[in-house]
């Protein structure tokens, strides 16, 4: 039988078709560019009366003043950084974003433009506008990459409307599930820092653990809708059935690309955010991050024909024998 596709194997194709095909890292630059030099959506204001009413719950609370002053500081500090634009960036499929980790506040040409969101009715519809335009662009991004590793003797990957409509149905999906997961997840920490901060952090290691578990067989969840266009359902399922077959060498797969991104996300944030150094780990980290996107393509679709290859021969082995 034929070996299976090999993760140093993928990864050197991936590398060798971005640099073949360099304006795919467009998007990401262009991303990243914005959030950096562009003006930036804060909430400073709006939460600043919340921050600031912190402080009732001295009386009557476990919680001394200077756990309070703290906590204020933690969240000033936190809303001065954030930008709301930073939600373009969209989760599992989008383009891909050095700034919206990082959250610059400074600029080589001083500090940026600062739009305050004044109400939380605009905060909602800001909210809707970014993430939609998120999920489009991720949409348009990962079938550009997808448009690039395809074979000539493979079918073409589906109409770009297509896949951008299948692309934002599973990010629906997965947002409605961290919303289901996460709030309850949120208050039973909450619960549990109050309890015990050494409790909250042993079980949050554990749960951290068990989320690693659950993210190689859905890693692979957003690659069938762009190279065998399958809806984002059955998109789902084919990247669980794939990791079943194959969860040693997927596993690993997974894993060098997680090493080499955050491995390599130190290196571009050594520059200031001041200096124009900063294009450098922004060029860096969206070729990186594209390559790696675009082995993940060619794993997914390498290990998708040879699973195929060994359940033929499994087929044709198993056939009745001729009396």
């Amino acid at each position: 039988m034929p070996p299976p596709p090999g993760v140093i194997r993928s990864l050197k194709a991936g590398f060798d078709a971005i640099a073949s095909h360099i304006t795919t890292i467009l998007l990401p630059i262009a991303l990243d560019a914005i959030l950096w030099l562009g003006p930036h959506f804060s909430l400073e204001r709006l939460f600043q009366p919340l921050i600031i009413s912190l402080t009732a719950y001295t009386n009557n609370s476990r919680f001394s003043i200077v756990d309070i002053k703290t906590a204020q500081g933690m969240y000033t500090q936190f809303f001065q950084q954030y930008n709301l634009l930073s939600l373009v960036r969209t989760f599992p499929i989008g383009i891909s974003s050095l700034m919206s980790g990082w959250m610059p506040t400074q600029t080589p040409f001083g500090t940026p433009a600062i739009i305050q969101v004044p109400t939380f009715f605009n905060l909602f519809g800001w909210l809707s506008i970014l993430t939609v335009v998120g999920w489009i662009g991720g949409g348009m991004y990962f079938y550009w990459i997808s448009t690039v590793i395809s074979d000539k003797d493979q079918s073409a990957p589906g109409t770009t409307a297509q896949s951008i409509l299948q692309a934002i149905l599973l990010s629906t999906v997965w947002m409605m599930l961290f919303f289901i997961l996460g709030f309850p997840s949120l208050l039973f920490f909450t619960l549990l820092f109050t309890i015990g901060p050494l409790l909250a952090q042993a079980v949050l290691f554990l749960l951290a653990m068990f989320a690693l578990w659950l993210i190689v067989p859905i890693f692979f969840s957003p690659y069938g809708i762009f190279i065998k266009q399958q809806n984002a359902f059955r998109s789902i399922l084919s990247s669980i059935q794939v990791v079943r077959f194959t969860a040693p060498t997927s596993s690993l797969f997974v894993l060098s690309v997680f090493i080499i991104n955050q491995g390599l996300n130190l290196l571009w944030n050594v520059p200031k955010e001041t200096s124009w150094m900063t294009l450098v780990g922004i060029a860096g980290h969206a070729f990186i991050t594209t390559a790696l996107l675009a082995a993940s393509f060619i794993y997914y679709r390498d290990m998708i024909a040879w699973l195929q290859i060994i359940f033929e021969q499994s087929r044709a082995q198993v056939t009745p024998k001729q009396i």
